[in-house]
């Protein structure tokens, strides 16, 4: 079946919400892992992955840094709109570069409490190194699922980095209904965390330590790092019948050639990724190297992946993963480039068969997602399963919770 005659509802189960963790644990290796291999369900902690995984491997990571991308302004009449930022309203070829943008940016953003938005600019005060700045919002243009806004500073000498930062929220999700403390400012951002622009956590990473790694590096198994900025769209109810009719969320991923290299050399090993826009990342650098394989001449805007075109006309054209690999490789050197830039729509959903990932180590997540269909993907109906188990035994859902190790038997090519 074509996945996008897939019905949401048979990917629907109860989750309490007494099983949602609202909070994170003391510790963050301390939280349970539930193991998936072979049909058959194990338990353990985090801090001992390392004996569950194969020695030799390669693990991936997403290295994106949650921004402070909630933005409350208060009227004189006491009202509160809430501006959420999504991604810059420009062309970009680096987010880097937006965020250290002075004076003025334009965003496009979700806003809570529209409605009440009646005078041409919204204001808000707040310091930075003592310093009063003054932040105002201007409501710019009306898209059909969200709003473009100016925002504008003064002083002027700030970059937006520093901007949102201090004034600014922790996005956290809002299935974990507490406003954010000052404790969520570290505890929802993964250890590793390096460049800024999600506005969600990669949350199957916020378990890892420095003690994991050390344990890792111990049993040879390799480390590498993706970027892959989390939206909001992550969040996005499933809401049409079929998925034909749902639109996926697209995301910026950004790619050295170095790590490029490196998942050559490991393409023989096996390759697990840790959280769901890692696997998204690494089955997309796949299908942009057929791209890149079919068309040398292409633009880097044109490696990118719809939605649905890995199902539909670049599944006949689908090589072996090291051939795809090199020659987005490839693609790359005659760019004259050392990084990929490009966005990917990819859905990964029952149906999909993966090029390149031996398994994954991913959160629970919601009901009737796009993130269960990826698990389901990868387990076929024993998705059912290993989620009773888990409701079952204790475990902890979603962002803050527990999570799993996922062993894929069916790698194709």
């Amino acid at each position: 079946m074509h996945p996008k005659n897939i019905s949401i509802n048979n990917f629907d189960y109860f989750l309490p919400e007494e099983k949602i963790a609202f909070f994170p644990l003391p510790e963050r290796d301390q939280s349970k892992l539930l193991i998936y291999k072979n049909g058959t369900v194990a338990e353990d902690i985090y801090q001992n992955i390392a004996a569950h995984l194969p020695e030799k491997s390669f693990l991936v990571f997403n290295d994106t840094k949650v921004i402070k991308a909630r933005i409350l302004f208060t009227k004189e009449t006491g009202a509160v709109i809430e501006i959420f930022c999504l991604e810059p309203y420009e062309s970009i070829n680096d987010y880097a570069i937006v965020l250290q943008k002075k004076k003025s940016v334009r965003w496009k953003c979700m806003i809570g409490g529209a409605g009440k938005w009646k005078q041409k600019y919204l204001e808000k005060k707040f310091s930075i190194h003592n310093n009063e700045v003054t932040l105002k919002a201007e409501l710019v243009e009306k898209l059909n699922d969200a709003y473009v806004v100016e925002l504008s500073w003064n002083p002027a000498e700030y970059s937006f980095a520093e901007i949102i930062e201090h004034a600014g929220n922790t996005p956290l999700p809002p299935y974990i209904k507490r406003d954010a403390s000052e404790s969520d400012v570290e505890r929802y951002q993964t250890i590793y965390s390096k460049y800024e622009g999600s506005v969600a956590a990669p949350t199957a990473g916020l378990h890892f330590t420095e003690k994991i790694f050390s344990s890792l590096k111990e049993k040879n198994i390799d480390t590498g790092f993706v970027t892959l900025h989390v939206g909001a769209g992550t969040f996005k109810p499933v809401k049409s019948e079929t998925m034909q009719g749902h639109e996926m969320h697209s995301e910026w991923i950004d790619v050295s050639a170095n790590f490029i290299e490196k998942l050559i050399q490991n393409i023989s090993n096996n390759i697990f990724c840790v959280g769901t826009t890692s696997v998204r990342t690494i089955e997309s650098l796949y299908w942009m190297g057929v791209k890149a394989m079919l068309n040398p001449n292409a633009t880097i805007e044109e490696l990118e992946i719809k939605q649905w075109e890995v199902y539909d006309d670049l599944a006949n054209n689908a090589v072996i993963a090291k051939d795809a690999v090199q020659s987005l490789l490839n693609f790359l050197h005659a760019k004259k480039t050392e990084r990929l830039f490009a966005r990917t729509q990819i859905i990964i959903a029952p149906g999909y068969q993966f090029k390149i990932i031996n398994g994954m180590i991913t959160n629970f997540h919601q009901p009737k997602s796009t993130l269960l269909l990826l698990v389901a993907a990868m387990t076929g109906e024993k998705w059912k399963y290993i989620y009773d188990y888990a409701l079952n035994n204790n475990f902890r859902f979603l962002s803050y919770g527990d999570g799993c190790l996922i062993f894929n038997k069916n790698n194709s090519l």
